[in-house]
Protein backbone atom coordinates (compact mmCIF):
# COMPACT_ATOMS: atom_id res chain seq x y z
CA UNK A 1 0.00 0.00 0.00
CA UNK A 2 1.05 3.49 -0.82
CA UNK A 3 2.40 6.08 1.60
CA UNK A 4 0.26 8.78 3.15
CA UNK A 5 0.84 12.52 3.50
CA UNK A 6 0.00 13.35 7.11
CA UNK A 7 -1.40 16.87 6.85
CA UNK A 8 -4.12 16.75 9.47
CA UNK A 9 -3.74 18.15 12.98
CA UNK A 10 -4.20 15.91 15.99
CA UNK A 11 -7.60 17.41 16.67
CA UNK A 12 -8.91 15.75 13.51
CA UNK A 13 -7.72 12.37 14.79
CA UNK A 14 -10.01 12.75 17.77
CA UNK A 15 -12.85 13.85 15.52
CA UNK A 16 -12.47 10.62 13.54
CA UNK A 17 -13.23 8.74 16.71
CA UNK A 18 -16.16 10.75 18.03
CA UNK A 19 -17.73 12.13 14.85
CA UNK A 20 -17.71 15.66 16.26
CA UNK A 21 -18.59 17.98 13.35
CA UNK A 22 -15.76 20.11 12.00
CA UNK A 23 -15.89 23.04 9.62
CA UNK A 24 -13.93 21.08 6.99
CA UNK A 25 -16.43 18.25 6.87
CA UNK A 26 -18.56 17.53 3.84
CA UNK A 27 -22.10 18.81 4.13
CA UNK A 28 -24.27 15.76 3.59
CA UNK A 29 -27.34 15.83 1.40
CA UNK A 30 -30.89 14.91 2.34
CA UNK A 31 -31.03 11.14 1.88
CA UNK A 32 -34.81 10.87 1.96
CA UNK A 33 -34.87 11.23 -1.82
CA UNK A 34 -32.91 8.01 -2.29
CA UNK A 35 -35.00 5.44 -4.09
CA UNK A 36 -35.57 2.25 -2.07
CA UNK A 37 -33.08 -0.53 -2.76
CA UNK A 38 -34.88 -3.62 -3.95
CA UNK A 39 -34.46 -6.75 -1.88
CA UNK A 40 -32.85 -8.51 -4.84
CA UNK A 41 -29.91 -6.10 -4.66
CA UNK A 42 -28.94 -7.07 -1.13
CA UNK A 43 -25.21 -7.71 -0.69
CA UNK A 44 -24.25 -11.21 0.48
CA UNK A 45 -21.34 -10.87 2.91
CA UNK A 46 -20.91 -14.64 3.20
CA UNK A 47 -20.13 -14.87 -0.51
CA UNK A 48 -17.73 -11.94 -0.29
CA UNK A 49 -15.92 -13.53 2.66
CA UNK A 50 -15.45 -16.77 0.71
CA UNK A 51 -14.08 -14.82 -2.26
CA UNK A 52 -11.53 -13.14 0.01
CA UNK A 53 -10.54 -16.50 1.49
CA UNK A 54 -10.15 -18.08 -1.93
CA UNK A 55 -7.68 -15.37 -2.93
CA UNK A 56 -5.70 -15.70 0.28
CA UNK A 57 -5.57 -19.47 -0.13
CA UNK A 58 -3.58 -18.99 -3.33
CA UNK A 59 -0.85 -17.40 -1.22
CA UNK A 60 0.81 -14.00 -1.76
CA UNK A 61 -0.26 -12.66 -5.16
CA UNK A 62 3.04 -11.03 -5.98
CA UNK A 63 3.37 -10.09 -9.67
CA UNK A 64 5.33 -12.67 -11.61
CA UNK A 65 4.76 -15.57 -9.18
CA UNK A 66 2.76 -18.78 -9.75
CA UNK A 67 0.15 -17.63 -7.21
CA UNK A 68 -0.30 -14.43 -9.19
CA UNK A 69 -0.89 -16.41 -12.39
CA UNK A 70 -3.29 -18.87 -10.75
CA UNK A 71 -5.32 -16.15 -9.07
CA UNK A 72 -5.59 -14.27 -12.36
CA UNK A 73 -7.17 -17.38 -13.88
CA UNK A 74 -9.60 -17.52 -10.93
CA UNK A 75 -10.73 -13.95 -11.56
CA UNK A 76 -10.99 -14.59 -15.28
CA UNK A 77 -13.36 -17.52 -14.81
CA UNK A 78 -15.50 -15.60 -12.33
CA UNK A 79 -15.96 -12.42 -14.32
CA UNK A 80 -16.35 -14.09 -17.73
CA UNK A 81 -19.35 -15.94 -16.34
CA UNK A 82 -20.98 -12.71 -15.16
CA UNK A 83 -19.95 -9.64 -17.15
CA UNK A 84 -21.05 -8.68 -20.65
CA UNK A 85 -17.46 -8.09 -21.73
CA UNK A 86 -14.14 -8.74 -20.01
CA UNK A 87 -11.00 -6.90 -21.09
CA UNK A 88 -7.44 -7.89 -20.23
CA UNK A 89 -4.50 -5.51 -20.14
CA UNK A 90 -1.03 -7.01 -20.14
CA UNK A 91 2.11 -4.97 -19.84
CA UNK A 92 5.31 -4.70 -17.80
CA UNK A 93 6.74 -2.14 -15.43
CA UNK A 94 9.98 -1.56 -13.57
CA UNK A 95 9.68 -1.18 -9.82
CA UNK A 96 11.54 1.24 -7.55
CA UNK A 97 14.07 -1.52 -6.77
CA UNK A 98 14.69 -2.14 -10.48
CA UNK A 99 12.64 -5.32 -10.79
CA UNK A 100 10.76 -5.91 -14.04
CA UNK A 101 7.26 -7.17 -13.23
CA UNK A 102 4.12 -7.95 -15.22
CA UNK A 103 0.98 -5.85 -15.11
CA UNK A 104 -2.25 -7.78 -15.60
CA UNK A 105 -5.29 -5.52 -15.24
CA UNK A 106 -8.77 -7.01 -15.58
CA UNK A 107 -11.82 -4.96 -16.59
CA UNK A 108 -15.28 -6.54 -16.31
CA UNK A 109 -17.88 -4.38 -18.08
CA UNK A 110 -21.64 -4.44 -17.58
CA UNK A 111 -23.73 -2.60 -20.18
CA UNK A 112 -20.56 -1.69 -22.13
CA UNK A 113 -22.45 0.54 -24.60
CA UNK A 114 -24.13 2.72 -21.95
CA UNK A 115 -22.81 6.27 -21.90
CA UNK A 116 -23.59 6.78 -18.20
CA UNK A 117 -20.92 4.78 -16.35
CA UNK A 118 -19.41 4.16 -12.93
CA UNK A 119 -16.01 2.62 -12.20
CA UNK A 120 -15.69 0.21 -9.26
CA UNK A 121 -12.08 -0.71 -8.59
CA UNK A 122 -9.64 -2.44 -6.26
CA UNK A 123 -6.08 -3.74 -6.54
CA UNK A 124 -5.48 -7.49 -6.51
CA UNK A 125 -1.74 -7.91 -6.08
CA UNK A 126 0.10 -8.19 -2.75
CA UNK A 127 3.28 -6.65 -1.38
CA UNK A 128 6.45 -8.72 -1.90
CA UNK A 129 7.87 -7.85 1.52
CA UNK A 130 6.58 -7.22 5.04
CA UNK A 131 8.51 -4.03 5.69
CA UNK A 132 6.30 -2.98 8.62
CA UNK A 133 6.71 -6.27 10.46
CA UNK A 134 9.32 -7.13 13.08
CA UNK A 135 10.16 -10.50 11.53
CA UNK A 136 10.41 -12.09 8.09
CA UNK A 137 10.48 -8.66 6.50
CA UNK A 138 11.78 -10.05 3.21
CA UNK A 139 8.86 -12.45 2.80
CA UNK A 140 5.65 -11.48 0.96
CA UNK A 141 2.38 -10.84 2.77
CA UNK A 142 -0.96 -12.56 2.22
CA UNK A 143 -2.82 -9.28 1.76
CA UNK A 144 -6.21 -10.44 3.02
CA UNK A 145 -7.37 -6.91 3.72
CA UNK A 146 -4.83 -5.02 1.64
CA UNK A 147 -6.02 -6.21 -1.73
CA UNK A 148 -8.26 -9.26 -1.39
CA UNK A 149 -11.03 -7.54 0.60
CA UNK A 150 -11.79 -4.98 -2.08
CA UNK A 151 -11.73 -7.60 -4.81
CA UNK A 152 -13.97 -9.92 -2.78
CA UNK A 153 -16.57 -7.17 -2.47
CA UNK A 154 -16.42 -6.50 -6.22
CA UNK A 155 -16.76 -10.20 -7.05
CA UNK A 156 -20.01 -10.33 -5.08
CA UNK A 157 -21.22 -7.08 -6.65
CA UNK A 158 -20.67 -8.74 -10.04
CA UNK A 159 -23.05 -11.52 -8.95
CA UNK A 160 -25.70 -8.93 -8.11
CA UNK A 161 -25.20 -7.11 -11.41
CA UNK A 162 -25.66 -10.36 -13.33
CA UNK A 163 -28.96 -11.14 -11.63
CA UNK A 164 -30.39 -7.62 -11.38
CA UNK A 165 -30.57 -5.43 -14.45
CA UNK A 166 -29.08 -1.97 -14.07
CA UNK A 167 -29.60 0.77 -16.63
CA UNK A 168 -26.18 2.42 -16.33
CA UNK A 169 -22.80 0.98 -17.27
CA UNK A 170 -20.52 -0.47 -14.61
CA UNK A 171 -16.85 -1.20 -15.12
CA UNK A 172 -15.24 -3.33 -12.42
CA UNK A 173 -11.49 -2.82 -12.68
CA UNK A 174 -8.93 -4.97 -10.87
CA UNK A 175 -5.69 -3.02 -10.87
CA UNK A 176 -2.49 -5.05 -10.73
CA UNK A 177 0.98 -4.11 -9.47
CA UNK A 178 -0.22 -1.55 -6.96
CA UNK A 179 1.73 -2.56 -3.88
CA UNK A 180 5.37 -2.88 -4.99
CA UNK A 181 6.33 0.65 -3.99
CA UNK A 182 8.79 2.66 -1.93
CA UNK A 183 7.52 3.76 1.48
CA UNK A 184 10.24 6.35 1.99
CA UNK A 185 8.60 8.65 -0.53
CA UNK A 186 11.94 9.18 -2.25
CA UNK A 187 10.88 7.44 -5.46
CA UNK A 188 8.08 9.30 -7.18
CA UNK A 189 5.10 7.31 -8.53
CA UNK A 190 6.53 3.98 -7.35
CA UNK A 191 3.14 2.64 -6.27
CA UNK A 192 0.00 1.98 -8.31
CA UNK A 193 1.76 0.85 -11.48
CA UNK A 194 -1.31 -0.95 -12.83
CA UNK A 195 -3.64 2.02 -12.42
CA UNK A 196 -1.05 4.35 -13.90
CA UNK A 197 -0.92 2.12 -16.95
CA UNK A 198 -4.72 1.89 -17.27
CA UNK A 199 -5.22 5.64 -16.79
CA UNK A 200 -2.80 6.35 -19.63
CA UNK A 201 -4.13 3.46 -21.76
CA UNK A 202 -7.86 2.92 -21.05
CA UNK A 203 -9.33 -0.39 -22.15
CA UNK A 204 -11.47 1.39 -24.76
CA UNK A 205 -10.56 4.54 -26.71
CA UNK A 206 -11.84 7.83 -25.31
CA UNK A 207 -13.17 6.08 -22.23
CA UNK A 208 -15.51 8.17 -20.07
CA UNK A 209 -17.24 7.57 -16.75
CA UNK A 210 -19.25 9.81 -14.44
CA UNK A 211 -17.17 8.82 -11.42
CA UNK A 212 -15.41 5.94 -9.74
CA UNK A 213 -15.19 4.23 -6.35
CA UNK A 214 -11.95 2.61 -5.18
CA UNK A 215 -12.10 -0.05 -2.46
CA UNK A 216 -8.88 -0.51 -0.49
CA UNK A 217 -8.60 -2.36 2.82
CA UNK A 218 -12.37 -2.62 3.31
CA UNK A 219 -12.68 -5.75 5.46
CA UNK A 220 -11.08 -5.10 8.85
CA UNK A 221 -13.14 -5.52 12.04
CA UNK A 222 -14.61 -2.19 13.17
CA UNK A 223 -13.05 -0.43 10.20
CA UNK A 224 -13.30 3.31 9.90
CA UNK A 225 -13.45 5.17 6.59
CA UNK A 226 -12.81 8.91 6.68
CA UNK A 227 -12.75 11.59 4.00
CA UNK A 228 -9.60 10.94 1.97
CA UNK A 229 -8.31 14.35 0.90
CA UNK A 230 -7.79 13.78 -2.84
CA UNK A 231 -11.33 12.41 -2.94
CA UNK A 232 -12.61 15.34 -0.92
CA UNK A 233 -10.91 17.90 -3.14
CA UNK A 234 -11.66 16.39 -6.56
CA UNK A 235 -14.70 14.14 -6.09
CA UNK A 236 -16.61 15.85 -3.27
CA UNK A 237 -20.03 15.47 -4.91
CA UNK A 238 -19.65 11.70 -5.17
CA UNK A 239 -18.04 11.31 -1.76
CA UNK A 240 -21.13 13.00 -0.34
CA UNK A 241 -23.42 10.60 -2.23
CA UNK A 242 -21.52 7.58 -0.88
CA UNK A 243 -21.40 8.75 2.73
CA UNK A 244 -25.08 9.71 2.61
CA UNK A 245 -25.95 6.25 1.27
CA UNK A 246 -23.93 4.61 4.07
CA UNK A 247 -25.65 6.70 6.73
CA UNK A 248 -29.05 5.99 5.20
CA UNK A 249 -28.35 2.25 5.37
CA UNK A 250 -27.20 2.41 9.01
CA UNK A 251 -23.44 2.21 8.39
CA UNK A 252 -22.44 5.60 9.76
CA UNK A 253 -20.21 3.94 12.35
CA UNK A 254 -17.98 2.80 9.49
CA UNK A 255 -18.23 5.84 7.21
CA UNK A 256 -17.11 8.65 9.53
CA UNK A 257 -17.67 12.33 8.91
CA UNK A 258 -14.02 13.18 9.48
CA UNK A 259 -11.02 13.94 7.24
CA UNK A 260 -8.09 11.54 7.13
CA UNK A 261 -5.41 13.18 4.93
CA UNK A 262 -4.03 12.49 1.48
CA UNK A 263 -3.44 8.89 0.38
CA UNK A 264 -1.54 8.27 -2.85
CA UNK A 265 -3.69 5.42 -4.12
CA UNK A 266 -5.02 4.15 -7.44
CA UNK A 267 -7.79 6.76 -7.51
CA UNK A 268 -5.19 9.56 -7.58
CA UNK A 269 -3.77 8.37 -10.91
CA UNK A 270 -7.21 7.78 -12.42
CA UNK A 271 -8.12 11.38 -11.62
CA UNK A 272 -4.71 12.74 -12.66
CA UNK A 273 -4.63 11.18 -16.12
CA UNK A 274 -8.31 10.83 -17.06
CA UNK A 275 -10.05 13.59 -15.10
CA UNK A 276 -12.66 11.12 -13.87
CA UNK A 277 -13.54 11.95 -10.24
CA UNK A 278 -12.92 8.99 -7.94
CA UNK A 279 -13.50 8.34 -4.25
CA UNK A 280 -11.17 6.19 -2.16
CA UNK A 281 -12.88 4.11 0.53
CA UNK A 282 -9.88 3.08 2.62
CA UNK A 283 -9.34 1.93 6.19
CA UNK A 284 -8.20 4.60 8.65
CA UNK A 285 -6.56 4.13 12.05
CA UNK A 286 -5.65 7.46 13.69
CA UNK A 287 -3.71 5.66 16.45
CA UNK A 288 -0.86 4.58 14.14
CA UNK A 289 1.86 6.71 12.56
CA UNK A 290 0.91 5.44 9.09
CA UNK A 291 -2.82 5.99 9.75
CA UNK A 292 -3.37 2.47 8.41
CA UNK A 293 -4.25 -0.54 10.57
CA UNK A 294 -1.58 -2.27 12.63
CA UNK A 295 -1.76 -5.21 10.22
CA UNK A 296 -0.64 -3.01 7.29
CA UNK A 297 2.35 -4.45 5.39
CA UNK A 298 2.80 -7.17 8.01
CA UNK A 299 2.18 -10.91 8.12
CA UNK A 300 -0.82 -10.22 10.32
CA UNK A 301 -2.75 -9.19 7.21
CA UNK A 302 -4.47 -12.57 7.10
CA UNK A 303 -8.05 -13.82 7.35
CA UNK A 304 -8.20 -12.71 10.97
CA UNK A 305 -8.33 -9.20 9.55
CA UNK A 306 -11.56 -9.87 7.64
CA UNK A 307 -14.95 -9.24 9.21
CA UNK A 308 -18.18 -10.05 7.39
CA UNK A 309 -19.93 -7.06 8.97
CA UNK A 310 -17.43 -4.66 7.41
CA UNK A 311 -17.68 -6.35 4.01
CA UNK A 312 -21.46 -5.99 4.28
CA UNK A 313 -21.28 -2.30 5.20
CA UNK A 314 -19.08 -1.50 2.22
CA UNK A 315 -20.73 -3.79 -0.31
CA UNK A 316 -24.26 -2.74 0.55
CA UNK A 317 -23.31 0.93 0.48
CA UNK A 318 -21.81 0.59 -3.00
CA UNK A 319 -24.86 -1.30 -4.26
CA UNK A 320 -27.16 1.36 -2.86
CA UNK A 321 -25.16 4.02 -4.65
CA UNK A 322 -25.07 2.40 -8.08
CA UNK A 323 -28.68 1.17 -8.10
CA UNK A 324 -29.94 4.59 -7.09
CA UNK A 325 -27.68 6.73 -9.29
Amino acid sequence: MKYIFVLIMLVFFFSACNDTPKSSEVETEDTTSLKPVFKSTIFNEDNAFEYVKAQVDFGPRVPGTPAHTTCHAYYTKHFKALADTVYFQNSTARTFDNTLIPIKNIIASFNPTASKRIILAAHWDTRPFADQDTKDQNKPILGANDGASGVGVLMEIANVLKENKIDIGIDIILFDSEDWGDNSGKVEDSYCLGSQYWAKNPHVPNYKADFGILLDMVGAPNAMFGYESYSLNDAREYLTIIWDAAANAGYGSYFRNSPRGYVLDDHYYVMKYTGIPMVDIIDFDPTTSSQFGKYWHTHNDNMDMIDKKTLKAVGQTVLNVIYNY
